[in-house]
């Protein structure tokens, strides 16, 4: 596997570039170790830094160096010594994350650098997308506590819960299990609110004769999970219900099948979505079919329209379609997906065919 400051020299000879100044949280924690929340990274063809102040000395310094970068204390004023060192080796041109910085941050290294600043665009996301087999196994593990999680909150739903309690609990088992923290807020949203894909959970009750989907993730150790169950909550299930959820696992199934090294990330979402239009309920999905996951909940490639590339093996995505129709419910199922050279492997254990709590 390529050595991340590898891939950050590729870059550098790709864009033609002298320097990389890194600033997204996501980026450094990948290519410099860093786990704090105070830090920036230059990249030159003399050497990595990393840059932050006394706070992080100890931790920064044995995370970065095993990285390749050098540890370089700062106090205020952080961006000056950046400066300094761009300075001192003659950079020219210096790529920047133009798609992270805010316009205050740009003014401000444009004043202080004195160099041409070169949008990288997605160039260091695209670097994360094909994961490391340890990359891999966090996010296993990332996906075991919250299929865990999932199995324990069936226990605790009864009508007169409210939303919030079975998520918090969700969040409580997953950080006992290990989890540094949810990798998002937490989607539950039952009945009429399961229409809504990003129902966050409220203080809404739950019922009798409902539809139940949860939306949940773990963030362990810089990785995160990112899984949807939909159950049933009564004792009288409806042939909609049965029907609606039968036709979701279908295209879930199907396009969980389609995941394979070679086909284009919007032809997996093409295949799903042509499935529910001709099964009449086109117009009732209305997200793309799945993202990747790493370091972020949503990384690149995303598993839609919009983007158009080549799946890789060892890339991790997801495969989540869902059917919504406003004031009656809906239902999304969602497994991690890790892209295989002759398939896939599917990271979830937690059951699929509908489950009927009563």
């Amino acid at each position: 596997m390529e050595k991340r400051t590898e891939k950050l020299s590729r870059i550098l000879n790709e864009l033609n570039i002298d320097g990389l100044f890194i600033t997204d949280l996501y980026n450094l924690r990948y290519f410099t170790g860093f786990t704090g929340t105070t830090g920036v990274a230059l990249v030159t063809k003399n050497g990595n830094f990393f840059f932050s102040d006394f706070r992080y000395k100890t931790q920064a310094t044995k995370q970065v160096s095993e990285m390749g970068f050098e540890f370089v204390e700062v106090s205020r004023g952080s961006l000056q010594t950046v400066g300094e060192y761009i300075k001192k080796f003659g950079l020219k041109n210096v790529g920047f994350e133009d798609v992270n910085v805010s316009f205050s941050l740009y003014q401000t290294i444009k004043d202080i650098f004195k160099v041409e600043l070169v949008p990288v665009g997605n160039k260091l996301v695209m670097e994360r997308m094909v994961k490391s087999e340890e990359e891999i196994a966090l996010i296993k593990k990332a996906v075991e506590i919250s299929d865990v999680a999932f199995s324990e909150a069936l226990k605790i739903i009864k009508e007169g819960v409210s939303e919030k309690e079975v998520s918090s609990y969700m969040e409580y088992i997953q950080r006992k299990l290990g989890a540094e923290d949810r990798s998002f807020a937490t989607i539950l949203a039952s009945g009429y609110r399961s229409a809504m894909p990003h129902g966050v959970a409220s203080d809404k009750k739950i019922q009798k004769e409902e539809f139940i989907t949860m939306d949940f993730g773990a963030y362990y150790e810089g990785y995160v999970s990112d899984m949807t169950r939909t159950v049933y909550y009564g004792d009288n299930i409806s042939d909609r219900h049965v029907e609606i959820y039968n036709t979701v696992l279908e295209a879930q199934i199907l396009g969980v099948n389609t995941i394979k090294e070679g086909i284009m990330s919007d032809d997996v979402d093409k295949v799903v979505r042509n499935f529910l239009t001709e099964k009449g309920y086109g117009e009732y999905f209305g997200h793309g079919l799945g993202h990747g996951i790493g370091a972020e909940i949503h990384e690149l490639p995303y598993l839609s329209s919009a983007s158009h590339i080549e799946l890789k093996e060892n890339m991790v995505v997801t495969s989540e379609p869902g059917l919504y129709f406003d004031g009656w419910g809906g239902v999304r199922i969602e497994d991690d997906v890790v892209v295989k050279k002759d398939g896939r492997e599917i990271l979830n254990k937690s059951n699929k065919e509908l489950i009927i709590l009563r």
